[in-house]
């Protein structure tokens, strides 16, 4: 059940240039966290609507930053926002064996990079 949520957010549009936005994500049988950071998105645009998603059933708890923490599992690098011209780089943290779900996502959906830090 936590992967559906894990792609709704991967799905998500992102950031603002300059900053990241740090999403955790809890329901039943889910506790997802990711962090976007922002290549080429209107500032205004990731504060106002790309970062406040509304995941239906699901505690969701937003905080914004400078830039990602350190601790992700992987980084899909320069990934684009879906039917957009934006970039953002997100960040993935907790189960790491996600990684074999998400990494195909980045690379065919996104046309991202897939990294381990």
């Amino acid at each position: 059940m936590r992967l559906p949520a894990l792609f709704l957010l991967t799905a998500l549009p992102l950031l603002a240039h300059g900053e990241a936005c740090v999403v955790h994500s809890q329901g039943k049988d889910v506790d997802v966290k990711v962090c976007q950071q922002n290549r080429s998105i209107p500032a205004k645009l990731f504060r106002e609507g790309f970062c406040q998603p509304q995941l239906q059933g699901q505690k969701v708890e937003v905080d914004f930053a400078e830039s990602c923490p350190p601790g992700a599992f992987g980084i899909c690098h320069n990934a684009q926002v879906t039917n957009m011209p934006y970039r953002q780089d997100i960040h993935y943290y907790g189960v790491a064996s996600d990684a074999r779900f998400l990494a195909p996502f980045c690379e065919s959906q996104s046309h991202g990079e897939w990294k381990k830090p």
